[in-house]
């Protein structure tokens, strides 16, 4: 059996909230909504790694870019040249056979330096090695002292080398051949570390090696020595990661 629409029983259509009422608190809110936490996937991640490892590739190659046309740039403007050296002059002090069987000598080396730069100067440091071996034995060593060569500029650096060795019988034998025939070899060995400087800037330094073998004719004391023949052979080793 159906109630009329106007009957006092049927339901409303409608229903109308209020704030005051009575069954709101039978209202239940809406289930808590948690944040889904977003992962970035793999594909934005290794994007992200190529274009910093892409990024510092390019910034390498400028600053390597940059190095090289600077350092051209600077070559062809300056023009660096190796300074050369000679042995200009030897001298024996002391030719002694002691007691021992030990043999003390003294030498005195000159030797020509010559610097052929227009736009730099040379600055020999403390740390530099001079020795002469005969028949390879050390004799005697010394070291070139330290000075500033400016450019274009020819110096004659005068080295005294001392020292004491075991005078063998082989040695002997070797020496007294040599001097009956006026012709006597020795290899004089030079390590120079040298530091560029440009205008009133030191730059970084290289070591220069100068192996010298050269024949003279006598090594008699406080007589004057004629140098029969010289032969060179120069190595650089730069120092890239010394001190200035």
């Amino acid at each position: 059996m159906e109630l009329p629409v106007n009957s006092p029983y049927a339901p409303p259509k409608y229903v109308m909230l209020s704030g005051n009422n009575d069954n709101q608190g039978n209202l239940r809110p809406p289930p808590y909504r948690r944040n889904i936490p977003r992962y970035h996937s793999k594909k934005s991640r290794g994007s992200c790694l190529f274009k910093c490892i892409c990024c510092c590739y390019c910034c390498l190659f400028l600053l390597t870019a940059l190095f090289l046309g600077l350092t051209f740039l600077l070559y062809n403007m300056y023009r660096p040249k190796v300074p050369s050296y000679n042995v200009d002059s030897f001298g024996v002090h002391a030719f002694e056979l002691r007691s021992d069987m030990s043999l003390f000598t003294e030498f005195a080396v000159v030797v020509k330096a010559e610097n052929p730069n227009s736009y730099m100067g040379f600055l020999y440091g403390k740390d530099s090695q001079v020795n002469v071996s005969y028949s390879d034995s050390q004799l005697c060593s010394g070291k070139i002292p330290s000075f500033y060569q400016p450019k274009k500029n020819t110096t004659m650096i005068n080295i005294v080398l001392k020292g004491t060795s075991p005078f063998g019988s082989g040695l002997q034998q070797a020496l007294l051949e040599n001097r009956h025939t006026g012709k006597i070899p020795l290899l004089v060995r030079v390590k120079a570390p040298i530091n560029v400087v440009l205008g009133r800037f030191p730059l970084r330094g290289f070591d220069v090696y100068v192996n010298c073998s050269l024949v003279i004719d006598n090594l008699s004391p406080n007589k004057k020595v004629k140098i029969l023949s010289t032969k060179y052979d120069y190595d650089i080793d730069f120092n890239w990661f010394g001190k200035p």
